[in-house]
């Protein structure tokens, strides 16, 4: 887990190395990615949760595998 100091420390050498004006585009471009990888997680646990769920309600439902192009 980082500290209060040690993110204080990678804020000051961000600041320094990419300069105040990169910094807040930097930090949205950040936040973006964040949130896309938390909502292709939901998505993928969402979809583990419906499989699970339908071979609890059926367990000889047999799951065929997706279609090659």
């Amino acid at each position: 887990m980082i500290g209060p100091m040690e993110m204080l420390g990678i804020l000051v050498l961000a600041l320094v190395v990419f300069g105040p004006k990169r910094l807040p585009e930097m930090g949205k471009s950040i936040g973006q990615a964040v949130r896309e990888f938390k909502s292709v997680g939901n998505e993928i646990q969402d979809e583990i949760t419906k499989v699970t769920e339908d071979i609890a309600i059926d367990p000889e439902k047999r799951i065929k595998p997706p279609k090659s192009d």
